[in-house]
């Protein structure tokens, strides 16, 4: 049996992947689990650089954001303060919503995505997740949920765009799928019904 795991949540702008990395991390907490949640792009100086971006007040070419985006998983991860390393070692079980497959899925529509991957091997032989877990839900809901939640936009949120972000999580998870664990959960369901399905995938880690 495993004491601690390390669990990435993935998916499209409006899959509602934040909240079930929450649900998660709340019936990891209930089952004696010491859990640290966390995310990307992070809080840290990139990361709120990177958020800046994303709200359109700066500005920055697509290579360079992907760029960014691996600078901050890198300090995510090696920060000696709190970063996941440290974090695993300590014995946490780390969720983490969003990690380098969302590179693969929304700077693969811009930049090539195989340059990607391979700019972001590091993070894999740092720390590999024991599960991605993509919540898949259509993309036009995803859109529906977004205008529903927020005032505005943000820089990849489009129908266009977001159709694309899907197309190359699919792409990656074909290219990685002898080399990472992957499971795709139906997010287009009642939040619960979400929750029980990713609770019953992760369970199968502890055992």
């Amino acid at each position: 049996m495993k004491s601690n795991v390390f669990i990435a949540i993935e998916g499209t702008d409006g899959s509602g992947k934040s909240t079930q990395a929450k649900l998660l991390a709340e019936k990891m907490s209930a089952n004696g689990h010491r859990v640290h949640l966390t995310f990307e792009p992070t809080n840290r100086k990139i990361g709120s650089l990177l958020r800046n971006i994303l709200k359109g007040t700066e500005k920055a070419d697509q290579t360079t954001i992907a760029g960014l985006f691996l600078a901050d998983r890198l300090d995510h991860l090696l920060n000696e303060d709190d970063g996941l390393v440290k974090k695993m070692a300590d014995g946490y079980t780390v969720i983490t919503d969003r990690y380098y497959f969302s590179s693969y899925a929304y700077h693969g529509v811009y930049v090539d995505m195989d340059w990607v991957i391979a700019c972001n091997e590091m993070c894999a032989r740092i720390l590999k997740p024991d599960m991605n877990i993509f919540v898949d839900v259509p993309t036009d809901e995803c859109m529906r949920r977004i205008v529903a939640n927020r005032e505005n936009a943000e820089l990849y949120e489009t129908n266009e765009n977001l159709k694309k972000v899907r197309d190359n999580y699919i792409k990656a998870f074909g290219k990685l799928k002898d080399k990472e664990q992957i499971v795709t959960i139906n997010g287009n369901r009642q939040i619960d019904d979400v929750a029980t399905k990713i609770w019953e995938k992760c369970s199968e880690l502890l055992k």
